[in-house]
């Protein structure tokens, strides 16, 4: 029953969470939300480093950790020139979700974390290829361009790893 009501939590996180991925967006907002996905995703690359009992979550992990810190580290370039924010923490719902990864038992993590990367890179997919087509910031724009390839290899190996540890994102 425990599990049942974590699995439905974090569907619901997901779910909502998902929603703000296509609200309209100006240069403020983008660069809030890619750098609070950018850090969650640094955070949860070091829980899954940390909680992780397989090596390929843990060498996925360690990818996540290294790419997204480069790129959050370029965005907040970016954005100290424009004077924007960006976000020094994860926004509330990926901080949830991390939550719920960290209360699951070891086993259950690796497929946890597994399916929460699909669904994030999905999330975060959509809001660069939205700042992509739509940005009206040149570089902003181009930064979003620029890193939407490095964001599909990382769904791509994200959706293999689901495969391999019984998710179910990775249809």
């Amino acid at each position: 029953m425990t599990n049942l009501f974590k699995t439905s939590a974090f569907a619901l996180l997901m779910a909502v969470g998902s929603q703000g991925a296509f609200a309209a967006q100006d240069n403020d907002d983008f660069v809030e939300d890619a750098s609070a996905k950018g850090v969650a995703e640094v955070e949860a690359g070091k829980l899954a480093i940390e909680k992780g009992t397989s090596a390929d979550v843990k060498t996925f992990a360690e990818m996540m950790v290294k790419d997204h810190t480069a790129a959050n580290a370029k965005l907040k370039g970016i954005a100290d020139t424009k004077k924007l924010e960006v976000s020094d923490n994860a926004m509330l719902m990926d901080k949830a979700k991390a939550m719920i990864l960290e209360l699951r038992s070891a086993k259950s993590f690796d497929q946890a974390y597994a399916n929460n990367q699909v669904v994030a890179h999905e999330q975060t997919i959509a809001l660069f290829k939205k700042e992509a087509a739509e940005g009206k910031d040149a570089d902003l724009k181009a930064f979003a361009t620029a890193t939407l390839p490095k964001l599909e290899e990382h769904l791509t190996h994200a959706k293999a790893l689901a495969k391999a540890h019984g998710g179910d994102a990775a249809k």
